[in-house]
Formats: structure tokens, C-alpha cells, sequence
């Protein structure tokens, strides 16, 4: 019989491989770090981006305008919106804040034909960073990753070591994965394999 004390306890995909995640992390000059932001809440979000109505409710919900550009990320303190397409956003929150910003958005909504659906347990966040974040990516990922065609507050869905995710350059230069759960501890081992080049250039 399983244990009522376990019911409800949160656990994240890549809890137990924190400390493969520190071991990872390799310093100095060309320095790349993995971990993981787990529990980040994901709404997402679908409506008519031509409609003032749509565009000035969301405004109203989340304090700050929808990003309308194709793979562009609009941040108002913890929370973002991910350009994912014409008729569709992931709005992003801290941790436990889903059913707040559910809340908020259903009700500045209500009457509109719209979607809004909590998918926080869908995935978890790995996060990448340090000089040779975005060389490891680039083993992984087709798309141009260089700084003339991928800029801090831009976002893609793109294929990522035989995965499929979302990838956001944040305004500090960290890259941000998300990803399934499922696909969760692929990922990151991928990542940590693809990180040990660095290692070996950090200890000569």
C-alpha cells in the first residue's frame, strides 16, 4: 500500500542527480554550469493577438504586454511570456505561483475565446551557463545559437539531442532548456557529456 505521507510531495524529474549537476560544473575561463530550476510554474496561453480586447485582459492579468514578435520573451519581475507562435505564449512564474497566475488570467479573460492551461507538471527548466554555455548547446541544437542571430530575450522551440524543447537566452547570458520530464534525465546527462571537453581544458 503506498504511503499517504508521500501523497502530494512534490518531487522534481532531476532530483536525485543534483550531484551529478555540481559535479559537472566546470570552472575557469571557459566555465559551463548545469542545474536545475525545478517547479517554475508554465501556463499556457492561446488567443487571438489581433484582438485589443485579448492583448489589453492579459495586460490587465499579468502587468506587462504579451510579446508579438515571433520568439521574443516579455519579463515583468518572476514572471515571463514565451513567444511560442501566432496564437500562443507559456507564461512563466516562480515556483507554486501557477494557480495565481491561472487565477488571474482566467479572470481578466472570462467571457473571451481563449485557452489557458496549467502544464507546470509537463516540464522541468535546466539552465546553462558560463563562457561555453552556448558551445555545448551548439552540439546539441541546430539553430544559429551565435550572437548576431540568437539575442538575450529571445526564445525557440527546436530539437536538443534527439529532444524536442524550449530554449530562452536570459538578459544575463544563462541559457534556459525546457524540457519534458520525461526527457528530463536524457538531457541533462547528454549535456553533462557534452560538457566534459571543457573539464579537460580547465585542468591543462
Amino acid at each position: 500500500m503506498a504511503n499517504p505521507a508521500l501523497f502530494g510531495r512534490r518531487r522534481s524529474p532531476l532530483q536525485d542527480h543534483d550531484a551529478a549537476l555540481v559535479r559537472g560544473a566546470v570552472a575557469g575561463p571557459r566555465g559551463v554550469t548545469l542545474k536545475e530550476i525545478p517547479h517554475l510554474a508554465q501556463i499556457t496561453l492561446r488567443g487571438d493577438a489581433d484582438d485589443a480586447d485579448f492583448i489589453g485582459a492579459v495586460r490587465a492579468a499579468l502587468g506587462f504586454e504579451l510579446p508579438l514578435a515571433a520568439n521574443t520573451v516579455a519579463v515583468s519581475g518572476d514572471v515571463s511570456a514565451l513567444w511560442l507562435g501566432p496564437d500562443e505564449w507559456l507564461v512563466v512564474g516562480a515556483p507554486d505561483s501557477e494557480t495565481d497566475l491561472s487565477i488571474r488570467l482566467n479572470g481578466t479573460l472570462k467571457g473571451q475565446h481563449v485557452l489557458v492551461v496549467d502544464v507546470t507538471a509537463n516540464r522541468t527548466v535546466l539552465e546553462l551557463s558560463g563562457p561555453s554555455g552556448r558551445g555545448v548547446l551548439e552540439k546539441a541544437c541546430g539553430l544559429d545559437l551565435r550572437p548576431r542571430a540568437f539575442k538575450p530575450g529571445q526564445c525557440a522551440q527546436t530539437n536538443l539531442a534527439r529532444t524536442v524543447g524550449i530554449l530562452e537566452l536570459g538578459q544575463s547570458g544563462a541559457w534556459r532548456i525546457y524540457v519534458r520530464n520525461s526527457f528530463a534525465l536524457y538531457l541533462a546527462d547528454w549535456l553533462l557529456d557534452a560538457m566534459a571537453e571543457y573539464a579537460i581544458d580547465a585542468a591543462l
